[in-house]
């Protein structure tokens, strides 16, 4: 049966076929018992996507993210050279991406794959290194960030405060004034400049108390953070040990820095067409964040909103695709859901989420969309792909992964028992 290739405009599908896809499982036709698997279905992966993986907990998202990665991996070596990938791993789950499943070997083996670990390089914050190396966890460096990497926002926002509030006019005043003359500073060098400060007798000792509590956080130091944009890597940022507050920081410190080396990129690439000459390419990227709704909500805003809206808004061109894992759809910004081009959506039964994802490809569906879920066939890894690019629907099985997936619920019982 023909392949059937998804995030794909019909001038590009006649003319690349399918040239440069993730084939990430096969079609189910049928529903209940009469369902079975048909052609394999195929991601694009030479354009730009926005794309979301739903479903509730335990429903195969961090799965599916896995497979993706994989297809990453697999595609053609002229293409391959041209991408790299980024995930934000809020789970301690991708760094056993590594190694093979052999677990699964047979049912691999059904699909035509073999087990097979994943070239993922996995970074931890630096002053986290020793609780990581206690859990066994294999991890390739250490990332940090230096104190004078923040805006006065980024630290309002990590902190909690308003900016009109006391707190906040002198955090602001401190970090602004330090920035016009300083190139580089510590928070040993903050707390100092506060004393400096003339009045806020009352909020002086709060401030340096919260600037004192972000030095525990383990993601201040020396060490530079890992090159992201680099031919054919995948890069793990583990921030599973990091509060949450901190980790929109470290999302929003990471993702400016990709786009704006993208945007110079595409830059330099218009230039080299124009003059017909050959540069050496920066690597597409591929963002992928689990918990996504974490980093960009729906309501409030955190130190990650707004480059990651930015980024949805605008990093088509300049060649950044996203990859929003959730469990609950409808707590994503609306930009995020409007944007999105390509939808995985396994099992949901929030009605708030199933109203979330009818909002946004109704128009060529023939039934409601919560019919299409409940046809689904109740076993493991079955989705519905909605694609905006042909305006199509359809049932999916994801393939089974072929490096080792940690994200499965833990048993009571020794596995080898069974």
């Amino acid at each position: 049966m023909p392949d059937i290739v998804v995030g794909r405009d019909f001038k590009d599908l006649e003319k690349f076929e399918k040239i440069g896809t993730l084939r990430v499982g096969k079609h189910i036709v049928g529903t209940g018992e009469d369902a079975h698997l048909t052609s394999p279905i195929l991601i694009d992966a030479l354009r730009p996507h926005c794309m979301i993986v739903c479903g509730k907990r335990g429903g195969g998202k961090s799965y599916t993210l896995g497979v993706l990665v994989e297809e990453l991996k697999k595609v053609r070596k002229d293409i391959r050279k041209n991408l790299c990938s980024l995930i934000i791993d809020t789970q301690g789950i991708f760094w056993t991406m590594k190694y093979p499943n052999e677990d699964d070997r047979d049912l691999l083996k059904k699909w035509g794959l073999e087990p097979m670990g994943i070239d993922v390089k996995v970074y931890v914050p630096f002053g986290q290194k020793e609780l990581f190396e206690k859990a066994g966890v294999n991890f390739d460096g250490t990332f940090s960030v230096s104190a004078s990497q923040l805006a006065p926002d980024d630290w309002l926002y990590v902190f909690g405060i308003g900016m009109n509030d006391p707190l906040g006019i002198l955090l602001e005043r401190v970090i602004t004034r330090m920035k016009k003359s300083k190139d580089s500073f510590s928070i040993d060098d903050i707390i100092n400049e506060i004393h400096t400060e003339e009045g806020f007798d009352n909020e002086k000792l709060a401030l340096e108390n919260r600037f004192i509590a972000a030095k525990m956080w383990g993601i201040f130091g020396e060490t530079k953070m890992p090159t992201i944009l680099e031919s054919e890597k995948s890069t793990v940022l583990d921030v599973s040990m990091t509060p949450s507050n901190v980790r929109t920081l470290l999302v929003s410190i990471v993702l400016k820095k990709v786009l704006e080396d993208r945007i110079k990129a595409r830059r330099q690439e218009e230039m080299a067409k124009v003059e017909n000459e050959d540069i050496k390419r920066v690597p597409l990227c591929w963002v992928i964040i689990d918990e996504a709704h974490n980093f960009v909500p729906n309501v409030g805003k955190v130190a990650s909103s707004d480059i990651l809206l930015r980024i949805v808004k605008e990093g088509r061109q300049p060649g950044v695709s996203t990859i929003f894992a959730t469990q609950r759809p409808n707590k994503l910004h609306p930009d995020v859901i409007a944007q999105s081009d390509l939808i995985i959506s396994h099992r949901l039964t929030a009605k708030s989420d199933i109203e979330a994802l009818k909002a946004i490809m109704q128009t060529y569906m023939l039934f409601d969309i919560e019919k299409y879920l409940n046809d689904l066939p109740r076993m493991k890894g079955v989705a519905l792909v909605l694609d905006d690019n042909s305006e199509r629907l359809y049932k999916i099985q994801v393939r089974p992964r072929q490096s080792w997936h940690a994200g499965s619920s833990p048993l009571a019982i020794d596995r080898k028992e069974f």
